[in-house]
């Protein structure tokens, strides 16, 4: 019996553990909800003022060590762009960045949220970069933007 018990065991951790390496994105709508729920936890950050809570869960966010599909960046920032259109208000650039880097992480896309700023007229922006490109916004933004921090 308690042998019984342990191969069956083994085998549920070796499916749950093939289930996890076959992982990819989900399907869009899917992959829209859960960008949807990443825009409500972000927004509930900044309602409170917490930056520094909303910085350090990205900042602290890990990188799933499982290859991204090829196409990854793009669903996913195009699962983010369709989730801000039907959000409840006008989604801010932290907002959506935050949770651009956390979804891409999620899926083994190493992404860093970069926050910029420039001096006149005072303005400050975020995005998102994967191996130094911009993912979620125009490609010259780097160069509007002084950069204060990458995480």
């Amino acid at each position: 019996m308690e042998s019984t018990q342990q191969s069956k065991g083994q085998s549920y951790r070796a499916i749950a553990l093939k289930q996890e390496q076959n992982e990819r994105v989900p399907p869009r709508l899917l992959l829209v909800l859960e960008a949807y729920l990443s825009l409500i936890r972000f927004d509930l950050y900044l309602a409170r003022g917490d930056f520094d809570s909303l910085y350090n869960k990205v900042r602290n966010y890990p990188t799933r060590n499982k290859a991204a599909s090829p196409d990854s960046i793009e669903r996913i920032c195009s699962a983010v762009d369709m989730a801000g259109i039907w959000y409840c208000k006008e989604v801010l650039c932290l907002q959506r960045s935050a949770a651009t880097a956390c979804l891409l992480r999620k899926y083994g896309v190493s992404a860093l949220l970069v926050i910029g700023a420039q001096q006149m007229p005072f303005k400050a922006h975020a995005w998102v970069e994967v191996n130094g490109r911009v993912v979620n916004d125009k490609p010259y933004v780097p160069e509007m933007y002084g950069i204060l921090t990458r995480c």
